[in-house]
């Protein structure tokens, strides 16, 4: 059976016994404690919690989750995905315990023809928390023998997300997969032959702090008996389809197919490179999910998990054998294979390949610095007559230059070198456990939103900001600290809530309305920002400035006229500035976020190296001369489906719900969905100017620009600079950019001329280092400080001047430097002392350590530089000594 069958099967089985379908929330939740979606039920916390009234009681979903803790572990064994889809059927305090095993049971053990897995009821078990004693006997009537049912702790049967929340005892399912898999004896002997294939977990309790499966206090029950399930679709998989692994499923061994077609290596030869096949197709699934969900490759949080398995894919490649780029052709294998159960990735497959491939192509430089670096380390150890490179050396070229250790254990033993890996090894141990520690420091339990739940349940406030700034409103409820209040009074900061309000609140980009709520009596309080509670709420925080603020009130909310009209602004010149750049770089400059206030805004947007200043002056110039043509706004609430067919541009990563409000700028010009305010007329928006662009991590630029009177305010400054550059130079402005050009022409043919005259200098003190040159035995040296103010550069011409100066003489020329507390030193053989046995760097190691210098290079010449001036002499003693023994 296929893997999308048998999402399919789970789906409508639960949906006829009544349950609602919810389609599965983005990898990226507003959650400080997930950096992923990492199981079924997160989406549907707050209903557990009672924080929240569900629209339903029952639901059914198969949710994308992505668990990084072991990457690592990924491939040495069958076992561990980092993306996994997780089927789970959900009801909130509605059923319990019999009719979530009943469920279960018949979707497993009902025939394929009834719409069932098929699975051999003969060789299912069950386990049980150890007191559950309901449970057991519920699995007992529903025919599992007693013999095959286990009884086990709160470490494998009582199931929490790791922090205080949801939690409660769970039964799980496991399949018997024969004597040939291991041992007898159900679950607790053996689980790699009793696979679990389903979780049953009985919601019922709130737990409290504590670490690990079992170390935590069970604060009480919870609002109601809720139920959360989980069935892992690949496991189930893997068992439908007669194979012994995830890895050799429909969904992932195509992509295995594909790495073997790329790299000319066989799965299933050696255990090693098995490791890496199952590595590329695991990464690669998770890599192209994470993308669709719009994460970009970074250095920290999820930019740096989706960087970590993408060059894992490329490292493993590697080694496998291939030696042109992969990435592009993984990606299309993955969209091929998950599109039908998600069908984003064929619909935003370019983007997706761009952001891969673009990271494949930045490892690939990286690679290449590293083998450099990593010559240089290899020599210096082979220079001191070493065998070993030291594990910290490892740990820097993998931690600071992303050099995988299986590529430096593979250089190292191609130079005759080991490495230290139980060095290298502790330090990544380190390393993960301070981030093991950062991640829990900053886990807490969920915000308790409870204060809000009547208002939640309430309705939606309704917003009537689109069309005015004034509204009449009763304040329904008064929140300071956490806790409801029946006042506020002068001087407190307040949360307030009203049933209706023009307030802009916080979303979509665009930033809070500042304002007021005034009441009779003279109560005024300022309003300094609006936020969003469970997206329908709107949360005004305040201030009072004046009165007695009590819940029940009438009052007038106000939203700033001034600050709107800049808002509205900053937000509709966000849609031009998006319509332009599509315009001038094509579909594929995708948005990636965006900040709007008044007049300012940024727009983040997918693309691969920086734009040319023609490029920015065309994208400022399409978005002026579409302010200038006076479109009108149109704005419009229909169905997504409908929406996406007109064009709608939707931003990556955000869930919509069935209706969904478009704004229309010109009719083809921009059209996005979209929840912010909005001028009336493109004119209103004003000049637009953009002030630059950057990176703001690997495959996503970003555009900032002002708008309005403050592009105006920019431009006049901008002017006054001119002006008075013009005036400086003494020509007009047209003639400034001429005239700063002949400058900077003149200023480079004197830095030349300079630089001539300092060399030359440089250059005439080579004769005297020659005179002075020492005899050692049958070699002439020459060991010394360099002149005062001579960089790295002119230190490495020097040298070689001097040595040619000796001609076909045995000598050595070693240099120190001392330039803003750093010793760049060159050292030089020529060919005769060469000859004689002598290597560049073995000179260095001698005078390396007196100033904590390092250095690599070739037997005829090495450099580098150290950090300790105090050392130089010292080091040119230790130097001589090093010569003197060599000649001896």
């Amino acid at each position: 059976m296929q893997t999308h069958e048998i999402r399919r099967r789970f789906l409508e089985h639960f949906v006829r016994a009544g349950h609602t379908e919810v389609p599965s929330a983005s990898l990226i939740l507003a959650d400080p404690n997930l950096l992923f979606v990492n199981a079924g039920m997160v989406q549907f916390v707050p209903y557990f919690l009672g924080q929240q009234t569900p629209p339903f009681s029952t639901a059914t979903s198969v949710q994308k989750c992505v668990r990084t803790g072991d990457i690592e572990n990924v491939g040495v064994t069958t076992r561990h995905n980092t993306f996994f889809q997780m089927a789970g059927n959900f009801s909130f305090g509605d059923y319990f315990k019999r009719e979530a095993i009943s469920f279960a049971w018949s979707l497993l053990t009902n025939s394929v023809e009834d719409g069932g897995y098929g699975f051999d009821p003969e060789r299912l078990w069950a386990t049980v928390y150890l007191d559950d004693d309901e449970a057991e006997r519920i699995w007992l009537e529903m025919g599992v023998p007693a013999e095959r049912i286990q009884r086990r702790g709160m470490a494998d049967n009582y199931w929490s997300m790791g922090i205080p929340g949801p939690c409660g005892p769970c039964s799980e399912i496991y399949f018997d997969r024969g004597p040939e898999y291991g041992v007898e004896g159900g679950p607790e002997a053996d689980e790699d032959r009793y696979l679990e294939i389903w979780n049953l977990v009985f919601m019922q309790n709130e737990r409290g702090e504590g670490t690990g499966k079992d170390n935590f206090e069970i604060l009480g029950p919870l609002p109601k008996k809720n139920i959360d399930t989980g069935m892992g679709v690949e496991r189930v998989a893997f068992l439908l389809q007669g194979v012994d692994n995830v890895y050799e499923t429909d969904l992932l061994r195509p992509i295995i197919n594909k790495a073997e077609e790329l790299t000319g290596s066989s799965y299933g030869v050696t255990p090693e490179n098995d490791i890496r096949f199952r590595v590329i197709a695991d990464h690669a699934r998770s890599g192209a999910m994470l993308i669709a969900d719009g994460v970009n490759p970074g250095n920290d949080g999820r930019g740096y998990v989706l960087r970590r398995l993408l060059r894992r894919i490329v490292r493993s490649a590697r080694l496998l054998g291939a030696d042109q780029p992969v990435m592009g052709a993984f990606m299309k294998v993955v969209s091929d294979l998950m599109s039908p159960s998600y069908p984003e990735l064929a619909t935003d497959f370019k983007r997706i390949e761009t952001v891969a491939v673009g990271e494949e192509t930045a490892f690939l430089k990286t690679l290449n610095t590293g083998s450099t670096l990593f010559d240089n380390t290899a020599a210096a150890v082979q220079a001191k007559g070493g065998k070993t490179i030291a594990g910290s050396d490892a740990f820097t070229l993998h931690d600071t230059y992303g050099f995988p250790i299986d590529l430096t254990l593979e250089m190292a033993a191609e130079a005759g070198l080991s490495v230290d890996e139980d060095g290298f090894r502790s330090l990544m141990a380190e390393q993960r456990k301070r981030a093991k520690d950062d991640a829990m420091a900053r886990k807490h339990a969920h915000a308790d939103l409870t204060v809000y739940k009547e208002f939640v349940d309430r309705g939606a406030t309704e917003f009537t900001g689109f069309d005015e700034l004034a509204t009449e409103a009763t304040v329904l409820a008064l929140i300071k600290d956490g806790v409801r209040v029946p006042v506020a009074e002068v001087g407190q900061d307040v949360e307030v809530i009203l049933d209706r309000s023009p307030l802009y609140a916080e979303s979509g980009g665009q930033i809070a309305d500042r304002g007021a709520i005034t009441a009779t009596g003279g109560i005024k309080l300022a309003v300094n920002d609006v936020q969003k509670i469970a997206k329908t709420v709107w949360v005004h925080k305040s201030t009072v400035e004046a009165g007695q603020l009590a819940e029940g009130d009438t009052v007038l909310a106000q939203a700033d006229p001034n600050w709107r009209r800049g808002a509205t602004q900053g937000h509709s010149g966000t849609h031009m500035v998006h319509a332009a750049l599509r315009q001038i770089l094509g579909p594929n400059a995708v948005q990636a976020g965006s900040l709007n206030k008044p007049g300012y805004l940024r727009f983040d947007f997918n693309w691969q190296g920086a734009l040319s200043e023609q490029q920015k002056a065309d994208i400022e110039a399409v978005s002026n001369d579409a302010v200038g043509a006076d479109f009108p706004v149109n704005t419009f609430v229909t169905d997504l489906t409908e929406a996406k067919k007109m064009g709608a541009m939707a931003l990556f990563g955000e869930n919509y719900g069935d209706e969904v409000r478009v704004v229309e700028i010109g009719g083809p010009f921009s059209m996005e969905l979209c929840g912010g305010t909005h001028v009336q007329h493109s004119s209103q928006i004003g000049p637009i100017t953009v002030l630059g662009e950057s990176s703001v991590g690997s495959g996503v630029r970003r555009v900032e620009a002002f708008v309005g009177l403050d592009s105006y305010k920019y431009l006049a400054k901008e002017r006054a600079l001119l002006a008075g550059v013009a005036s400086s130079l003494k020509v007009p402005s047209e003639e400034v950019p001429g005239r700063v050009e002949q400058l900077v022409e003149r200023l480079k043919v004197a830095e030349k001329e300079l630089e001539r005259t300092k060399m030359a200098a440089v250059l005439s003190s080579a004769g005297t280092f020659v005179e002075r040159a020492e005899r050692v035995g049958k070699v002439l040296l020459v060991a010394a400080a360099a002149p005062e103010g001579v960089g790295a550069g002119d230190l490495r011409t020097l040298v070689a001047d001097i040595k040619g100066r000796f001609g076909s003489e045995p000598a050595i020329v070693v240099l120190l430097g001392n330039a803003d507390g750093k010793v760049p030193f060159v050292a030089a053989v020529s060919k005769a002392a060469q000859d004689l046995g002598f290597k560049a760097g073995d000179l260095v190691a001698a005078f390396g350590p007196s100033i904590a210098g390092r250095g690599g290079g070739k037997p005829e010449m090495a450099q580098g530089a150290g950090s300790d001036p105090s050392g130089i002499e010292a080091g040119l003693a230790a130097l001589r000594a090093r010569v003197a023994e060599l000649a001896g």
